[in-house]
Parts: structure tokens; sequence; C-alpha cells
């Protein structure tokens, strides 16, 4: 009986040590995931607001980030011709995991720097505030760009064309036709061979219009952006991709978002 037990007890230890490292490997795993990205849109109503964000992002939002270990934040604004001009802010933030994105919010608040900065946006009053409302969409890397890229254009960020492009599926199956169209047939790749300088590929894991997928091209001026998507539609590559009869009908609906950098963004 005593044997038993010992044995019985000893199972017990073995099992809990078996689990312990489980647990701990599968930590480590999620800790070390794919890279995830939030774009933060913030709506705004005139141009006071607009200097109110541009001050709070360049001056303590992105400190901030940088001080948490975030390299690059990126901030765009629509151009003259985009229909959402003067009316958003577009702000990109990569995290290394979801780990780093769920403890953001932590590091901020104990960042005293970045209280003290961001005070005018922090401690804004119900009747004055820096902006509308903010959409939050979080993003987790496609396999076949798995890390966000840098651009690097020689002309002045404000004749810069930062393409955003958003398709929605019909169901979550065509959909993920459409991310392995991106994935696996080439997709991406055409992009990037092409020279269009992705800043990241996404799937859209939390956001108002999923199922969908959202990606940001980079062009040195409209001129370029034009070049480049001619060059990609008369590629034989996209021919034979968009001809194949698997990814017929993938893409139920797109939006497009014609943006520029600002001169403080990272991006």
């Amino acid at each position: 009986m005593k044997t038993t037990s010992f044995t019985y007890f000893k199972n017990r230890v073995v099992f809990g040590i078996i689990f312990l490292s489980l647990c701990i490997l599968s930590i480590d795993s999620y800790a070390k995931g794919d890279q995830i990205y939030q774009l933060k849109v913030y709506t705004i109503e005139n141009e006071k607001q607009e200097l109110r964000m541009d001050k709070y992002l360049e001056h303590a939002f992105i400190p901030a980030l940088h001080r948490a270990g975030i390299e690059h934040v990126g901030v765009f604004k629509p151009v003259n011709d985009d229909p959402n001009h003067g009316t958003s802010i577009f702000v990109l933030i990569p995290f290394s995991n979801i780990v780093q994105f769920e403890k953001l919010e932590r590091v901020l608040s104990k960042d005293n720097n970045y209280q003290n900065a961001g005070a005018d946006y922090i401690e804004a009053s119900h009747d004055d505030s820096p902006y509308t409302r903010i959409e939050s969409i979080i993003l987790r890397a496609f396999k076949s760009m798995p890390a966000y890229g840098v651009p690097e254009h020689n002309t002045p960020s404000s004749e810069r064309i930062y393409e955003l492009r958003s398709y929605q599926g019909a169901t979550e199956k065509i959909y993920e036709k459409k991310v392995e169209m991106f994935d696996d047939a080439g997709e991406t790749k055409l992009f990037i061979d092409l020279g269009f300088q992705p800043v990241f590929f996404g799937e859209v894991i939390s956001g108002p219009d999923m199922p969908n997928l959202m990606y940001l091209t980079t062009f040195e001026n409209k001129a370029s952006q034009d070049q480049h998507w001619e060059a990609f539609r008369s590629s034989p590559v996209w021919t034979a991709m968009k001809s194949d009869p698997q990814y017929k009908n993938t893409v139920s609906h797109s939006d497009k978002y014609l943006l520029y950098p600002t001169a403080y963004s990272d991006l």
C-alpha cells in the first residue's frame, strides 16, 4: 500500500513537471509568435484637433513607444484627393508579438515622461477632445512577409503615396483563399519583386470589416504609383494568378486609402 501511494505520488510529480514544461514552452512560443500590427484610425473634425494630435503623437506617443522597444511607428494622413482628407489620421504600430501589444497600456501608464508630454491629450476634458473617435484594427503578419518593411524613398514625405488596401471576403473560407493567393500563389512576392516597397501584409484578426486582409504599399510619388500598378497588371505572373479558377470571386469588397507619411513618421 505504501509502495502504491509512493508510485502514485511520484507519477503525479512527474506529470506536474511535464505539464509545467509544456506550459513554459507554450508561453515562450506564444511570446515569440507572429508579428502583430495595430492600425489606429483617429477621426478628427477640424484643424485644431489635427494640430493637437500631431503634437501628442510626435512629442509624447512615439517617443514613449520607442522607449518601450518599438522601433518604428507610422503616422499617415489622407492625401488631398482622398475622400478622408482632413478627417482621419492613421497610426501603425508594429509589435513583435501579441504579448508586447497586450502590455503596452501598462507600460505607458508607468512612463512619467509620456504622462507629462501627453497631458493635453491624456487629460483632455469631455467637451474638448483631441479627436472624435478611435478605430482599432489588429492584424497578424502574413507568413509571406512575416516582418514589416521600412520604405526607402528620396522624395519629400508630402509627395509620397502610401496606398492602404482592404480586401473583404464573402465568407471565412473564401477569404482564406485570398490569403492563400498572397502567401502560397505568390501575390506578396510579386509586389516585392516589382518594387512596391510594402510596409506590411496582414490578416485582420479583430476589426469592423471581417473577414478581411489589409496591406500597405508605398511609392515616391503619384507617377511612381501609376507606373508600378501598370507593371503589376501587365505581369504574366499576375495574369496567370488571376485566371486561376480556384481564386475566382475571393474579394467581395475592397477599400483603398491614399495616404502620405507625416514628417515625424518612422515609416
